[in-house]
């Protein structure tokens, strides 16, 4: 063990009243922070949750317009929810990019959605043409 001077070990004053105050203001705050942090983090996750439906437009292309395809949402995961192969995410501020394939049709899309319906655009391969246009997406 090593050994100080003794008129170190005297002189110096550790006072433990004067930090008492920061640690429990450091102890609150590290306690509090992870509680609001969850609290916001599963209020952000059901935003966007449920069961949307998407309506394809063309605007570039041959390919037929009016396709629709149903996707879910359950917290940032976008997946399918019949009629095709759906995945993505969704951030808090609303913003989806997904990528969807139907058969030998695949198309990648990005847009927004708020509330009950959505918004966006699309480019892709559909039935061997380039294609691209917009998206329209309800939640039902």
């Amino acid at each position: 063990m090593t050994q100080f001077p003794r008129s170190i070990v005297h002189t110096s004053r550790w006072r433990p009243r004067r930090w008492l105050p920061i640690l429990a203001a450091f102890a609150t705050i590290m306690v509090a922070a992870p509680s609001a942090d969850a609290a916001t983090r599963r209020r952000a996750a059901g935003t966007y949750d449920g069961t949307w439906n998407v309506v394809f437009a063309t605007t570039r292309g041959g390919c037929r317009s009016g396709y629709s395809v149903p996707f879910t949402v359950i917290g940032s995961r976008v997946s399918s929810a019949g009629g095709g192969r759906v995945s993505g995410s969704v951030n808090r501020a609303g913003a989806v990019a997904v990528r969807v394939s139907v058969g030998a049709s695949r198309a990648n899309g990005g847009g927004r959605l708020a509330g009950t319906s959505g918004a966006g655009t699309w480019r892709g391969i559909i039935t061997g043409d380039r294609c691209s246009g917009t998206w329209q997406a309800t939640r039902s």
